[in-house]
C-alpha cells in the first residue's frame, strides 16, 4: 500500500509517499517544489501530479492525505475560498480516496466544505503525531522556510493552546520567522557595525536565504525560493542585497563586514524564535525540545539552547530531506489510520 501525503504552502508544494507492507512502514520517499501559490496557483493541479510521478506512477497511490497553509495567500480573498479551491483541485485530480488534515481529526470532503476553516494551516498535527512517537513530553519546534511552529505534546498528544495560526499568534505557538523567505527587516530595525549603529531600511532587499547562504549554513540546494531582485544567488549577489538594507553595496561595505552583519541577523532571528519557545516552556512547564525542519540545526536547536532547554533532533531519527518535509510524511500516515 502507498499513501501519498501533501503539504502545500504557500510558497512550498511537498510531497511524502509513505509505503507499507503488513501494516508497517517499508519506505518513506519524499519531494518538494517551489511553488509560489500567491501568483501561480491555477500550476497546483499539475505541480501534485507531477510529484508524484517523479516517485512512481499515480495509479500506485492508494490514498492521498492533504494539508494545507497555503490558503492563506493574498490570491484568495478569504481563507475558506483558499480551502476550498486547494480542496477542489485535489479532487478534480485524484481517484482514490482523499482526505484533509484538519486541527482536531482528519477531514471527509463534505465535512471541509461544511467548516474550511478546520483545515487551514493545521499542518503542525501532522508533524506533532510524529514527534509524539520520539518524545511523549516536549515542545516542538519544526522552523520551515517560512514560519516556526512551537507545539506542546504532553502525554503523548499535543496540547496547542491556540487551534489557527491566528490564535497561535497569539500563544508563542506560531513566530512568522523562518529559513529562508522572512524579510530581514521585519525582525531587524538596526545592526552595530565598525562601532556605529545603522538603522535599517524597510524595503524587501535581502530574505534570510541570503544570510545563510553567505555564512554557509545552508547547501546550495536549499536556497529554492526566489531572490529580491531577480538576480542569481551565489554568495556575492546575496552579499549585495544584504547590503542594501544598510543602504550600502559592496563599494562600501566588504564581504567581512557582510559576514559580520549576517552574523547579528543570525542570532537576532534565534532569540526571536527563543522568545516564543520561552513562553510555551513557561506556560507548559516543558523543558524538552524536539526540533525539525529546514531551520532545525541553525536556529530551532540554537533557541532552545539560549534557554537551557533539553534538545533532540527529529534528524536523529529521520533524513534531513524527511525533516525538511515532516508535515507530509505525517499527513501519510495519518490518511493511512484514516482509511483503516
Amino acid at each position: 500500500m502507498k499513501i501519498a501525503g501533501f503539504d502545500i504552502g504557500g510558497a512550498n508544494t511537498d510531497l511524502a509517499i509513505v509505503e507499507y507492507e503488513d501494516g508497517e512502514i517499508k519506505d518513506i520517499q519524499t519531494v518538494f517544489e517551489y511553488l509560489p501559490m500567491w501568483y501561480q496557483n491555477e500550476r497546483l493541479r499539475n505541480v501534485l501530479y507531477d510529484l508524484i510521478e517523479k516517485i512512481c506512477s499515480v495509479e500506485e497511490i492508494d490514498a492521498v492525505g492533504i494539508s494545507m497553509t497555503a490558503e492563506l495567500v493574498d490570491k484568495f480573498e478569504t481563507k475558506a475560498d483558499g480551502v476550498l479551491d486547494i480542496a477542489t483541485t485535489c479532487e478534480k485530480l485524484f481517484d482514490c480516496p482523499i482526505a484533509y488534515i484538519g486541527v482536531d481529526k482528519v477531514l471527509s470532503l463534505a465535512e471541509l466544505i461544511a467548516n474550511p476553516i478546520e483545515v487551514a494551516a493545521a499542518n503542525w498535527i501532522a508533524t506533532s503525531q510524529i514527534v509524539a512517537e520520539i518524545e511523549k513530553d516536549c515542545i516542538f519546534v519544526d522552523t520551515g522556510s517560512t514560519t516556526t511552529d512551537i507545539i506542546p505534546i504532553k502525554d503523548g498528544k499535543e496540547c496547542a493552546k491556540g487551534r489557527t495560526d491566528f490564535e497561535r499568534s497569539a500563544t508563542g505557538e506560531l513566530v512568522y520567522t523562518g529559513t529562508l523567505r522572512t524579510n530581514l527587516t521585519s525582525f531587524i530595525e538596526s545592526i552595530p557595525l565598525n562601532g556605529e549603529t545603522y538603522r535599517v531600511s524597510s524595503e524587501l532587499f535581502a530574505i534570510t536565504a541570503d544570510v545563510y547562504n553567505v555564512l554557509d549554513l545552508i547547501k546550495d540546494e536549499d536556497y529554492v525560493c526566489a531572490t529580491c531582485d531577480g538576480a542569481g544567488k551565489s554568495k556575492e549577489e546575496s552579499a549585495r542585497r544584504i547590503s542594501r538594507i544598510l543602504c550600502a553595496d559592496l563599494d562600501i561595505l566588504s564581504m567581512d563586514d557582510i559576514k559580520e552583519i549576517s552574523e547579528y541577523i543570525h542570532q537576532e532571528q534565534i532569540k526571536q524564535i527563543a522568545r516564543g519557545l520561552k513562553e510555551v516552556s513557561q506556560r507548559e512547564e516543558l523543558d524538552k525540545v524536539v526540533v525539525t525542519g529546514l531551520g532545525k540545526d541553525i536556529l530551532s536547536a540554537e533557541a532552545a539552547r539560549l534557554l537551557n532547554l533539553d534538545v533532540k533532533s527529529m534528524g536523529d531519527y529521520f533524513s534531513d530531506d524527511e525533516c525538511t518535509v515532516a508535515p507530509a510524511i505525517g499527513t501519510a500516515i495519518m490518511m493511512k489510520n484514516y482509511i483503516e
